[in-house]
């Protein structure tokens, strides 16, 4: 099974398949996205966790068809939105998508968020582009935005630029304009990542209570497991441009199968005493992705690693009910009697 199973009967809004991206560089070819996988449904919350360099936010931005071609290109793959392609939409039609069914909040707010217009310009925009409000109908739900994202007297912020808002308020701010629309999916690139930790518990809170109000698909790409084990139904940990595991939050925390979800935890402080002080760190350095995935990319930095792991890549696979990896080997727990018969 290439590509995570769907566990229920409920229809996603968001089914992307076998998507691979590459750039082209002077270097050579880019491998970024290889080959990924996945769904989403409304209401649901799907965290995407690995290091930097792994594809989390290619692989999204993909979907926008944001990166810019050249030198990025699509080269294979599909992106179902409620059973319309996103990569093969005309750009006239993605345009509509963008902002008004796929709201996207990245990870600056100062950089993301023009400086020379007012927030109010800059949130009734897509309103009046998407939905053809009328200036006074754009200005009042742009104030229910800001009310609806915890902004202070709404009403005469509108009139303020970014620079006149604190990094919480202006990650409030792109919150707001990504919701502007009722977007049947939100995306949410490391959006707490340059906020201190209050700042981030907050807007951490404040997704949750918007998810439950509104009911939509969240995509949030991090590499912090940490904040995925309170918000999200389901994680999917990227390598090398792959999905090497995908399973429910609480069941990748409990039994993580993929050697690399296993050291990843392994870097996180324990507060309960269990582990020593000292904080592990995984060896070695990501792939570099000049050349396609013909073996297991995270096979140099494993420490189980065999012959099988240097000459094929694994396929994402089943390995328990509703859990997926892409590994030869299985930790000694979790091999059941029909896999130790097989191999006898």
């Amino acid at each position: 099974m290439d590509a995570p199973a769907i566990t229920d009967s409920k229809a996603p809004v968001l089914e992307v398949q076998g998507l691979r991206t590459v750039f082209h560089t002077s270097e050579g070819m880019i491998h970024a996205v290889n080959g990924v996988s996945f769904y989403l449904r409304a209401g649901e919350l799907v965290g995407v966790v690995g290091e930097s360099g792994s594809g989390k936010s290619v692989t999204m931005m993909s979907l926008m068809k944001l990166l810019p071609e050249p030198p990025a290109e699509i080269v294979g793959g599909s992106a179902l939105l409620e059973g319309r392609d996103l990569l093969r939409l005309e750009p006239s039609a993605l345009r509509h998508v963008r902002g008004g069914e796929i709201g996207f909040v990245f990870q600056d707010p100062m950089t993301s968020l023009n400086p020379v217009f007012t927030i109010g310009y800059q949130l009734t925009e897509p309103l009046r582009e998407h939905l053809g409000m009328s200036r006074s109908e754009a200005r009042a739900r742009a104030i229910d935005l800001l009310s609806l994202v915890g902004i202070p007297t709404p009403e005469e912020r509108l009139n303020d630029f970014p620079h006149q808002f604190s990094g919480g308020m202006r990650q409030r701010v792109m919150i707001a304009i990504a919701l502007a629309c009722d977007p049947k999916v939100l995306i949410a690139d490391e959006p707490t990542t340059a906020l201190d930790v209050t700042i981030q518990a907050q807007i951490l809170e404040l997704v949750k209570s918007l998810r439950q109000e509104l009911g939509m698909g969240i995509v949030w790409i991090t590499h912090d497991l940490g904040v995925v084990a309170g918000i999200a139904d389901r994680v999917m940990v990227m390598y090398g441009g792959l999905v090497v595991e995908h399973a429910r939050v609480s069941e990748l925390y409990a039994r993580p199968m993929h050697p690399y979800t296993r050291a990843l935890l392994e870097t996180l402080p324990s507060l309960d005493g269990t582990r020593s002080d000292r904080l592990r760190s995984i060896a070695g350095q990501p792939p570099h992705m000049t050349q396609a995935p013909s073996a297991c990319p995270f096979a140099p930095r494993c420490t189980h690693v065999h012959d099988r792991c240097l000459a094929e890549n694994p396929p994402l696979v089943e390995a328990a009910p509703g859990h997926d990896v892409a590994c030869w080997w299985r930790p000694p727990e979790q091999v059941s009697e029909s896999e130790v018969n097989a191999d006898a």
